[in-house]
């Protein structure tokens, strides 16, 4: 009677899951997408049908496919099937897992398949927790993670296990589910007899960002929240599908992968001259709710490092909007940061100083620390101006054009160019400029 209830009690939960959950697949047949993995004869899959399955972390964005993996898994594999939400488990969990494993293969010969999703959020400490296991072969491990296992996964668990990508769902296989969920009775919402009209299922995967997930449970609420008319059927609308969804599903963490990648899309864009694209990744960070003194700050290095000395004016605006973006906040903070976008990106480039920066820098951790020379001392006292501070020093401005040639650096690096101007915007000028002193500096040398 016990089991009869249990089980009478687990179907009644699995009809209150979301659709995402009821709709997962049963069998790699139904599994949408991810066929570099998955497909027939890939190693991944001819692995797990042979009930060989490796220690694997599966990496990829939301609502691909990653526990319906870890599931399908469990479905085809003749192991022992614990799952764990990293979120709620703690080493506690974890140690009656391995303890299980252990009876389980000493008593059984049985394999434990130990699943942790989002495996990223288990600390050090936990991850050290799962790793003597996985080595001796007490459990299989399988993590999911949204966020780069390189950085968030421990190595020595890392290397101890295949990394698999996942990639983002193509707007063609939201579809298929999406469309499969409406025709299913039994665990879809075949049942509801919703007609969706075809604008209403386009901007439904395109909204959703290739998240399955996201896709199911919005169609979910919008069956729901529509009024059968008297033949029965649900006419679900793109307004319906609007109201339901509000605003896109913008795939972004604010810690992860998605932060840097997106911020180095707009720092390239800009430093590529693109003021269409660095826009856009502007608006995808805003949109996003990335921090928008972040975004101001990251202007102000690229406008002194990209654009320099051929645009010296874009560090003031990069500046200028900074403090301007601080002023006024969000949203209309936007507005001066699409300014300075669009400024530097149209700006004309040279790095120069970023160079001739990191060339000194080079030749002042790695050559001998000269004291400075004695013309460029300040003869303070008496004394140091007997010592010969200060002599030879020449006063630039009692010299024609206020350049007065001389040798400003130590004797062993004695004419060491590190500041080479590009040919771009008013560095054309500066270089002309310097043609003519180090002109003059090179007379004044021949003369001496």
């Amino acid at each position: 009677m016990t089991d009869l209830f249990e089980d009478q009690r687990k179907k009644a939960l699995g009809r209150e899951a979301p659709l995402a959950a009821r709709m997962r697949p049963r069998t790699f047949d139904d599994f949408v997408g991810q066929e570099h993995i998955l497909g027939e004869g890939r190693v991944l899959r001819r692995s797990i049908e042979a009930d060989q399955i490796p220690s694997m972390v599966l990496w990829g964005p939301p609502g691909v496919g990653k526990t319906t993996l870890a599931n399908l898994i469990a479905n085809v594999t003749r192991s022992y099937f614990d799952p764990v939400s990293a979120v709620t488990a703690g080493v506690a969990d974890l140690r009656r897992i391995v303890e299980g494993a252990r009876e389980r293969r000493g008593m059984y010969g049985q394999r434990t398949l130990l699943f942790v999703d989002e495996i990223h959020r288990f600390n050090k400490a936990q991850q050290d927790v799962i790793l003597p296991h996985v080595e001796e072969g007490t459990v299989t491990f399988i993590g999911a993670t949204t966020e780069n296992p390189s950085f968030e996964v421990i190595a020595p668990l890392l290397s101890r296990c295949r990394v698999f990508t996942l990639k983002a769902l193509t707007d063609e296989e939201v579809v298929a589910i999406v469309q499969r969920a409406l025709l299913d009775e039994e665990h879809g919402i075949g049942s509801l007899h919703v007609d969706m009209a075809d604008e209403a299922i386009k901007h439904l995967v395109a909204m959703t960002n290739g998240d399955a997930r996201v896709a199911l449970n919005a169609l979910e609420m919008a069956a729901s929240a529509t009024a059968p008319d008297p033949s029965g059927a649900r006419h679900v609308t793109l307004d319906t599908i609007e109201d339901t969804l509000q605003q896109r599903s913008i795939l972004y963490d604010k810690a992860g992968d998605q932060h840097y990648d997106t911020i180095s899309a707009f720092i390239k864009s800009v430093r590529g001259s693109d003021p269409d694209a660095a826009i856009y990744w502007l608006s995808r960070m805003i949109e996003a709710g990335e921090d928008p003194m972040f975004i101001a700050r990251r202007l102000v290095i690229l406008a002194a490092e990209d654009v320099g000395m051929a645009d010296p004016q874009g560090l003031s605006v990069a500046v200028a909007t900074q403090q301007a973006v601080h002023f006024i906040g969000m949203p209309e903070g936007a507005i001066p940061l699409a300014e300075a976008t669009v400024y530097l990106a149209t700006a004309p480039k040279s790095n120069s100083a970023y160079v001739a920066l990191n060339q000194a820098r080079e030749d002042a951790r790695h050559t001998r620390n000269e004291p400075v020379p004695m013309h460029l001392r300040n003869s303070v006292t008496p004394l140091m101006k007997e010592q010969g501070y200060g002599k030879g020093y020449k006063y630039s401005h009692d010299y024609p054009g206020h350049f007065a040639p001389m040798e400003n650096l130590p004797p062993s690096l004695k004419d060491r160019r590190y500041y080479q101007p590009s040919d771009q915007g008013y560095e054309k000028a500066v270089s002309q400029r310097l043609i003519e002193w180090w002109a003059g500096q090179k007379e004044n040398k021949e003369d001496g």
